[in-house]
């Protein structure tokens, strides 16, 4: 049978970084908070939304539940939906996802990111040609590395054997905890070496993608 391969979104597609930077720091400065480096925002980024703006107004003695941080969130999120002008798509990505396609492989996407703002990136780099299955941070009521989000995307395509693409310790525990393999892009937002994350195969080039996945798929 044909492998499913899912990808994850921020740091494993596309390097979203700078516009979550500057969504966060425009937010920030309407509130009279000080901004963030985007080396600090980075490393808030990988558990949806909610958690990077909790992190963000912890960070700043700012309360993480209750009124004042669900209108922050609301007005992170407003931003967040159209932000795609400083976000890139990582060299070889669209050449891979061709190939893939290309040999009849199904592809998913299983991110943390809320559906609205995937979607808007998606076509906005013109990515969502190649997504029959899109899963967001919102679309269940739990999140990476919960594996029902993955499994849930791996059903949607038809089930049978998986692949897991991504760059983050969510990542890896996400594919540990559903049972699939994991291919780790080494470019992204991960915070530990590679050594420390386990899985199948590492690439940090796109162009070998298609060969990692026709081996691990034989």
């Amino acid at each position: 049978m044909t492998h499913s391969v899912i990808f994850d979104l921020d740091g494993t597609l596309i390097d979203s970084a700078a516009d979550i930077h500057a969504t966060a720091n425009s937010v920030l400065g309407t509130h009279g908070l000080a901004p963030f480096t985007r080396t600090e925002v980075q490393g808030f980024v990988g558990r949806g939304a909610p958690v990077l703006v909790a992190r963000m107004l912890e960070a700043r003695a700012q309360p993480t539940e209750g009124p004042s941080f669900d209108a922050f969130l609301a007005a992170f999120l407003a931003l967040y939906e159209g932000a795609c002008t400083l976000t890139t798509v990582y060299p070889n990505a669209v050449a891979a996802l061709e190939a893939l396609a290309a040999r009849g492989t199904r592809l998913g996407l299983c991110t943390n990111k809320p559906l609205a703002p995937t979607h808007a990136v998606l076509r906005h780099f013109g990515l969502d040609r190649f997504f029959p299955v899109v899963i967001g941070g919102d679309s269940l009521g739990v999140k990476k590395p919960d594996p029902a989000p993955l499994l849930a995307a791996q059903q949607q395509l038809g089930g049978g054997p998986l692949l897991f693409v991504g760059d983050s310790e969510v990542d890896a525990e996400t594919a540990t905890r559903a049972a699939a393999p994991f291919l780790l892009y080494t470019e992204g937002y991960r915070k530990s070496p590679i050594a420390d994350l386990p899985h199948a195969a590492s690439f940090s080039d796109f162009s070998d993608l298609p060969g990692l996945v026709a081996r691990l798929s034989a």
